[in-house]
């Protein structure tokens, strides 16, 4: 009898498991991570790239705890999983039932689990020493002969291991097998990762030039010599378990990071090029206005001036900035974005120039900032009329001097940045109003491209449809097959107020709502651009605005009877009527014989 897992339990705490895992399908050399009530990590040394369940498979897991040695038999599914290089393998997999009791075995352990230390070679002084000094801290594992040792390390969940005694020879030898043992690790699957290894607290007799060699070395985590302080100890302690939970985690996180950015780059390859460049030629760029803001992009991507792009919300100002990012050759560096209305002016400041550890509350730490990071690339500043008089002073000191100073920090850093700003507004109105300094406006001045509405240019409408049905088809893993040529002379007519981003949203709805390799047709388009066309082509009538919007009228009931199947209940509750009401409408437009 199986137990499920909710699909609603909250994600609980991870927590540093590292034990032999059997999996079915077979996978060599599993072993555990972390684990929660939830979930697991796993990595493993696969004999074969195909070897194992893949990424969206079921898989079962058999494992043992550590401590009681109860046994747990799981079933759940890989959410992720990512082959990298040095055939080593991260697997990610949620829980989705438990054999009988087995889930309860694992939450007791979970909220019972502590730091787990050995403690190897100890006198029956040091041990008491040991114990007083870790009270409450740990949970202590003693171990009197190297093979006891050895068994208690890799049990799986030893954060520690502290090396009393006063035999240095004995000492040493153990420190030196346990090395010996994490080289052999990983490419025989025999034992865990060794970067998952115990955290060794040396407190034994030994020279201090063997001592440094061995720390160097990467041997021992801390050296205490004989008879600790009590105090030393457990900080020693302590600072070696959360060291070896960070280590684990940044494992973990950095297959997953390399697992996503590999995704994408094979994402990017197989999706269609971005409008603007298939082959050297625009694509969706169709109309003469947009030529012409092409020719302006190919013109000032070479040269180092920083450039302003004009434009209502939506026209595709970021996509113009990444073409001339590509075109400027400062593409092998990334480009970076930031949306200047999206953050506070302290939040930007910070995020654009870096700010010194203790700057402000919550400043843990050192954080260089966009400009830094985009040194020999390009930043791109959307919506920069939202920023303050204060900040565009400092923005323009960058552009004229490319001198960065940190929030709270006194060191200048010099940095060579182009910069490409976006607004939605005349920022020459802006300037006029008081509400963007004069000689910031100047300087971004220097090369401005005004990106004429989608609305002004109907021509670039089809191929920019098809550009968006062919990525989500990709993205989405959906089979639409084109689109209908009533369904282009509805996207033509439309006044697109939301513009390029506006259409891409329709077409994402279009290919969602899509039957395998159906065409997309009016069907499947809002009822918005319906009611366009129906205002167009309704034939007779007059143009008075009471006939205008029956017109209208029909054509968003006639869509939505035909969306939910001719059920008029539903009909009603989609347009928010009251069904009466509604089928009262209907029968006088003629698209409904019904009772009511």
């Amino acid at each position: 009898m199986t137990r499920p897992v909710s699909a609603y339990a909250p994600r609980s705490e991870r927590k540093p498991l590292y034990v032999k895992v059997v999996t079915q399908p077979a996978l060599h050399g599993c072993w555990a991570v972390n684990i929660s009530e939830t979930g697991i990590g796993l990595i493993a040394t696969p004999r074969a790239a195909s070897e194992g369940p893949r990424e969206g498979e079921d898989v079962e897991l058999s494992f043992s705890l550590p401590d009681s040695g109860e046994h747990i038999r799981v079933s759940g599914m890989v959410r992720w999983r990512h082959d990298a290089s040095g055939a080593v393998a991260a697997l990610g997999v949620s829980f989705r039932a438990f054999e009988e009791a087995d889930g309860v075995k694992l939450a007791r352990y979970l909220a019972s689990s502590h730091l787990q230390v050995v403690v190897a070679f100890a006198t029956e002084e040091e041990a008491r020493a040991v114990g007083a000094a870790l009270e409450g801290v740990a949970k202590l594992h003693f171990a009197a002969v190297p093979a006891e040792a050895h068994a208690l390390v890799t049990r799986g969940d030893a954060a520690c291991l502290v090396v009393c005694g006063q035999d240095e020879e004995q000492a040493l030898a153990l420190v030196d097998s346990l090395a010996a043992r994490r080289a052999e690790a990983d490419p025989s699957g025999a034992g865990p990762p060794s970067d998952l290894a115990s955290r060794i607290v040396y407190c034994a007799p030994a020279a201090p030039e063997r001592l440094v060699a061995l720390f160097n070395a990467g041997r021992i985590f801390r050296a205490l010599g004989p008879a600790p302080t009590r105090e030393a100890l457990c900080q020693a302690v302590l600072q070696a378990g959360r060291e070896h939970g960070v280590r684990t985690e940044q494992l973990r996180m950095a297959l997953e990071l390399e697992r996503g950015l590999l995704r994408e780059r094979a994402l990017a390859q197989e999706l269609p090029p971005a409008p603007g460049v298939r082959g050297g030629e625009e694509v969706g760029f169709r109309s003469g206005a947009m030529q012409r803001v092409m020719e302006l992009i190919r013109l000032v991507a070479p040269h180092r001036v920083a450039v302003l792009l004009q434009g209502e919300t939506g026209t595709g100002k970021e996509v113009l900035a990444r073409i001339l990012h590509r075109l400027s050759g400062r593409g092998d560096v990334p480009l970076v974005v930031q949306d200047c209305g999206a953050l506070s002016e302290t939040l930007l400041e910070s995020e654009l120039f870096g700010h010194v550890k203790g700057a402000f509350t919550g400043a843990v730490a050192d954080h260089p900032g966009l400009f830094v990071l985009a040194n020999g690339g390009t930043i791109f500043l959307d919506e920069i009329e939202n920023t303050t008089a204060n900040l565009q002073a400092k923005l323009l000191r960058v552009l004229e001097t490319g001198d960065v100073r940190p929030v709270g920090g006194t060191q200048v850093r010099h940095v060579d940045v182009r910069v490409v700003a976006a607004s939605n507004k005349d920022l020459g109105e802006e300037v006029r109003a008081g509400r963007f300094r004069a000689d910031l406006f100047y300087r971004l001045n220097s090369f401005t491209v005004d990106i004429p509405p989608l609305r002004d240019r109907p021509e670039d409408v089809p191929e920019l449809a098809l550009y968006f049905l062919e990525l989500f088809n990709r993205t989405l893993r959906r089979s639409a097959s084109g689109i209908a040529p009533d369904a282009v002379d509805a996207l033509r007519a439309y006044a697109w107020p939301g513009n390029v981003r506006e259409l891409r949203n329709v077409l994402e709805r279009s290919v969602l709502l899509s039957r395998p390799g159906e065409v997309v047709s009016p069907r499947l388009l809002p009822p918005a651009l319906g009611a366009t066309m129906a205002l167009r082509n309704e034939p007779g009538g007059d143009g008075s605005l009471r006939a205008r919007l029956e017109r209208v009228e029909r054509e968003l009931i006639r869509e939505a009877l035909e969306r939910h199947g001719g059920v008029l209940r539903r009909a009603a509750v989609a347009l928010g009527m009251d069904p009466v009401t509604l089928g009262r409408r209907a029968r006088r437009h003629g698209l409904w014989k019904g009772d009511g």
